[in-house]
C-alpha cells in the first residue's frame, strides 16, 4: 500500500473517530500512523493535550488490524483514561476492551473476546504486567500476535519526568522482548528534553520522535499573591462565577479537597471532592457529572489528572502550586482544548513547600528498608511471602512497602508470584548516586515552580521553555503580558463565613477492632478482633495537622523540633470547643495522659485545663514501662512497640475504676498508642475510655 492510499484509509478512520466529516490530520499525526503502520517503527510522539494522540493509537490499531495484525495493547496509567478511550475507539469501529481493578468480574468475558479473536485493542494499566496471572498465562501470548505496543503518558518511564511511577519502568523490559518491526508508539504531552531522550533510548536505538510545540494559545494563564486557606477559600467562594463554564479546583492533599468542596457547598457551589480516596464508581459518576456541566466544579488532587477529557472544560484553579512546571502544566493542559478560551489561575500557598517535600521524600527507596525486605525474603528459603506477611518482618509501612517492592521487582531482586513475593538471588544495589540525582531534580523543579509563581515575563513562555519547547514564545494573554485578569475583591461576610466553615472543629477518630495478622510471629501474643470489653470508644481531635482550618494552627505549634510549650489559649479553646460538642454516650469522669516523652509539658498542660474547665478529676499519667519509638512502622511493628509499654499503677486503677476516662495525648498518628492504653484502662476497670489528641497527624 503506497503512502497515499494509506492516507485516505487513515483520513477515513480519523472522521469515523471524530464524527466529523471534514476532519482533517493535525500536523505530525498522519507520518506517526504512517511510522507505525507501513514503516512498522517505534515511534515517541510528544504533543499537547488536545492535539490527538489518542486519534493517532486508535486509527493505527484499525488499520493494523484491517491488515491482518493482532491487537494492539494501550498502557495507561488512570481509569478515567481507560474509560475515555473505549468510548472513542467505539467511535471509530475499535472494539476496545479493558482490565483493571474496577471491572474484576468482567475479566472472564473479556479474556474470552480476546481468545476468539474479537477484540482490536485491549487498554491495561502498568500495574497489570505484574499481575502473576495476567504476566504468565495472557501477557506472553498476546506478546506473539500483539499487533501494536501503545504506552500512554510515557513521561512516567522516565526517572527524570515529572511522575515517574516504577511500574513504568516494567514496559523497557517488556519491550526489548519484542521483534524489532513491532510496531511501538509512546505519547506524551509533558516531556523536556531530558525525558525525551531517556523514553526514547528506552524505546529502542530506532525510535522516531515527532515533536511539536507545546504552548496553548487558549489559556489564560495568572498567579495570585500568597494568602492564608481562608482567605483563599473566601475569595474563591465569591469568584467562582467568574470563570467560565465548569473545571476543576486542584489542592495538594485530600484534606484540602474534602475542606474546600465542603466550604464552596456551604457558599452554594454545585462542587464536589475528588480524591485517591474516592470510590472508582463514584469517581465515574462524578467524572460524568463534571462532563455534563451537572456541577460548576470538582475540587480534585492529582487523582483527576491525566486522561481525564473534557474539551470544552472551562478553567483550571490551583489552590496549592505543585512541585514542577511540568506537573503544573500538564494539570491546566486539561482546560481549553476546545475551546477560544480557558482561565488558568494559581493560587499559591504559604504551606506549598512542606508538602513538596513530603511527597519527595516519601516516594524514595530507603536502603535499610531493601535490606530488610531482601533478608525476610532469603530467610524463608524461597517460600512466597505476601505483603502482610512482610509487614511483620520488615516494619515498613504498606505505602511505603508495595512502591518498595516494586523498585525491587523492576530491578531483578524479587519476582511476584502467586502467593506473594521472592527472592531471585541476583541480589540489589542502593543506587545512591542516581537516587541523589533524581532528589537534586526534583529540588530543581520545585526552585523553577517558586521561579514560575515569581516571573515578570510572559507565564506560557516560562511553562513552554521548561518543556524545552523550541517555539516558546510570549503569549499575550497571561497577567505578565496583558495584566491582571481577576478581581482581588472578597467581602468580609465572605471571610466570616468561611473562616466559620473552616474552623469547624472535631473530627471523629474510629477506634481499631482487629489486631494486625502476624503478632505472634514477632512476640505479641494478640490476634483477631480487639476485645469490646478492651476497645476504646469513638475519639476526637480538634482538627488533622492538614486541614485548611485550625490544622494550620496546630502544624505550626506541634512541628517538629518546636518547642515543648503549654498549649496556648486558641488552641485551648478549640479543645473546650470539641468537648462541647462530643455528644457523649457517657460524660467522662476522670482525665488520664499518656506519658510523653517528647512533649511532656504540651500533654500535661493539655490534660490539667480539661479537668479543670470540666470539673473532672485529674488522675494523672499512665506509668510508662518502656519507650515506644517511632510511629513511623508498620501497624504490626507499632503494636509491637506499644504493647505493655503503659502500666496502670494501683493508684490510678482507684481513680478510673467503674468511671468514664478522657485519655489525653497531643497527636494521634496510627491509633495503635491510644489502642494499647485504652487497654490497659479498660483491664483495670474504666468502664470506658474516650480518646482525646489536639491533632491527627493524617
Amino acid at each position: 500500500m503506497d503512502s497515499s492510499e494509506l492516507r485516505t484509509q487513515a483520513l477515513s478512520a480519523l472522521r469515523e473517530l471524530t464524527g466529523r466529516p471534514d476532519a482533517e490530520f493535525h500536523p505530525g499525526q498522519f507520518e506517526a500512523i504512517e511510522a507505525l503502520v507501513a514503516g512498522r517503527r517505534r515511534t515517541l510522539v510528544v504533543q499537547r493535550t488536545g492535539w490527538g494522540k489518542s486519534a493517532v493509537y486508535f486509527v493505527a490499531a484499525r488499520l493494523l488490524r484491517a491488515a491482518g495484525r493482532g491487537p494492539s495493547l494501550i498502557i495507561s496509567p488512570l481509569l478515567a483514561l481507560m474509560r475515555d478511550q473505549v468510548g472513542a475507539a467505539e467511535r471509530a469501529g475499535v472494539r476496545a476492551v479493558t482490565l483493571n481493578s474496577s471491572n474484576v468480574t468482567e475479566w472472564d468475558s473479556v479474556l474470552a473476546a480476546l481468545g476468539d479473536g474479537a477484540v482490536d485493542v485491549l487498554l491495561i494499566s502498568p500495574e497489570r504486567l505484574n499481575n502473576p496471572k495476567f504476566r504468565d498465562h495472557v501477557l506472553q501470548n498476546l506478546l506473539t500476535e500483539v499487533g501494536m505496543i501503545v504506552v500512554d503518558e510515557a513521561h512516567c518511564i522516565s526517572d527524570w519526568g515529572h511522575d515517574f511511577r516504577p511500574d513504568y519502568r516494567r514496559i523497557g523490559a517488556l519491550l526489548a522482548e519484542l521483534p524489532a518491526d513491532r510496531p511501538v508508539l509512546a505519547t506524551t504531552a509533558t516531556a523536556n528534553e531530558r525525558v525525551v531522550a531517556d523514553v526514547a533510548e528506552q524505546l529502542g536505538a530506532d525510535t522516531l520522535v515527532i515533536r511539536g510545540p507545546l504552548s496553548r494559545a487558549s489559556l489564560r494563564l495568572g498567579v495570585a499573591p500568597v494568602r492564608q486557606p481562608s482567605e483563599r477559600i473566601a475569595w474563591l467562594g465569591e469568584r467562582l462565577g467568574d470563570f467560565p463554564g465548569s473545571g476543576i479546583i486542584y489542592t495538594l492533599t485530600v484534606a484540602a479537597a474534602q475542606d474546600t468542596a465542603r466550604a464552596l457547598r456551604s457558599a452554594g457551589w454545585d462542587v464536589a471532592a475528588y480524591t485517591g480516596g474516592t470510590d472508582p464508581e463514584e469517581r465515574e459518576r462524578l467524572e460524568g457529572d463534571l462532563k455534563a456541566n451537572r456541577l460548576k466544579a470538582l475540587v480534585a488532587t492529582s487523582a483527576l489528572g491525566m486522561g481525564f477529557d473534557k474539551p470544552d472544560l472551562g478553567f483550571v484553579v490551583h489552590l496549592g502550586a505543585p512541585s514542577s512546571p511540568v506537573a503544573y502544566y500538564q494539570q491546566v493542559g486539561r482546560a481549553g482544548r476546545a475551546t477560544e478560551s480557558a482561565d488558568v489561575l494559581l493560587l499559591p500557598g504559604a504551606e506549598d513547600s512542606d508538602i513538596w517535600e513530603y511527597f519527595a521524600t516519601a516516594s524514595m527507596p530507603a536502603e535499610d528498608d531493601a535490606a530488610a525486605v531482601l533478608a525476610a525474603l532469603t530467610d524463608v528459603g524461597g517460600e512466597p511471602l505476601s505483603v502482610p506477611r512482610l509487614e511483620t518482618l520488615v516494619g515498613v509501612k504498606r505505602a511505603r512497602l508495595d512502591l518498595l517492592l516494586k523498585t525491587l521487582q523492576v530491578d531483578g531482586a524479587v519476582d511476584r508470584v502467586a502467593g506473594g513475593f521472592v527472592s531471585t538471588g541476583r541480589g540489589w544495589t542502593y543506587d545512591a548516586e542516581r537516587y541523589a540525582n533524581v532528589a537534586a531534580a526534583r529540588k530543581r523543579e520545585a526552585q523553577a515552580m517558586l521561579d514560575y509563581e515569581a516571573t515578570g515575563g510572559c507565564r506560557m513562555r516560562f511553562l513552554a521553555e521548561q518543556l524545552d519547547d523550541p517555539e516558546a514564545a510570549d503569549c499575550g494573554r497571561c497577567d505578565t503580558c496583558a495584566g491582571q485578569w481577576w478581581s482581588d475583591e472578597v467581602s468580609d461576610s465572605g471571610r466570616s463565613a468561611a473562616r466559620s466553615v473552616l474552623s469547624a472543629v472535631g473530627l471523629p477518630v474510629e477506634p481499631r477492632a482487629s489486631w494486625p495478622s502476624g503478632l505472634p510471629s514477632i512476640g505479641v501474643d494478640l490476634k483477631g478482633r480487639i476485645p469490646e470489653s478492651e476497645r476504646s470508644a469513638v475519639g476526637r481531635v480538634v482538627a488533622r495537622l492538614t486541614d485548611l482550618g485550625p490544622g494550620q494552627l496546630l502544624r505550626g505549634f506541634l512541628a517538629p523540633g518546636a518547642e515543648d510549650l503549654p498549649v496556648p489559649p486558641e488552641i485551648g479553646a478549640h479543645c473546650l470547643r470539641v468537648l462541647a460538642d462530643w455528644g457523649w454516650d457517657a460524660r467522662p469522669e476522670v482525665v488520664v495522659s499518656i506519658p510523653n516523652a517528647r512533649r511532656p509539658t504540651t500533654v500535661a498542660s493539655l490534660a490539667a485545663e480539661l479537668a479543670r474547665v470540666g470539673r473532672l478529676h485529674e488522675a494523672g499519667p499512665l506509668t510508662a514501662r518502656r519507650e515506644t519509638g517511632s510511629p513511623d512502622v508498620n501497624s504490626a511493628f507499632r503494636v509491637r512497640d506499644v504493647h505493655d509499654a503503659f502500666a496502670v499503677s494501683p493508684e490510678l486503677a482507684a481513680a478510673v475504676e467503674g468511671r468514664t476516662v478522657l485519655l489525653v495525648d497531643d497527636e494521634i498518628v496510627s491509633r495503635w498508642t491510644m489502642t494499647a492504653a485504652a487497654r490497659e484502662l479498660r483491664r483495670a476497670g474504666a468502664a470506658a475510655v474516650l480518646p482525646f489528641a489536639l491533632a491527627l497527624r493524617a
